[in-house]
């Protein structure tokens, strides 16, 4: 897999990532959701901040 590749694959990640996260933050929020608690919300938003920086880092570094 090219760098460009995974830099593409990576990015396509943290966008459905945070769709996901910001989705079921809105859900929450109109109580349809009621029943998930607060850090099961933020998993998908820290696994997205996670995966832009590794992205940018993977994109910086030519050894990564």
């Amino acid at each position: 897999m090219s760098q460009s590749s995974l830099n593409r694959r990576l990015t396509q990640l943290f966008g459905i990532l945070l769709g996901i996260g910001i989705a079921v933050l809105l859900l929450r929020g109109f109580g349809i959701l009621t029943f998930l608690p607060g850090g099961i919300i933020l998993l998908p938003l820290l696994a997205a901040i996670a995966v832009a920086i590794l992205s940018y880092v993977q994109k910086t570094w030519w050894r990564f």
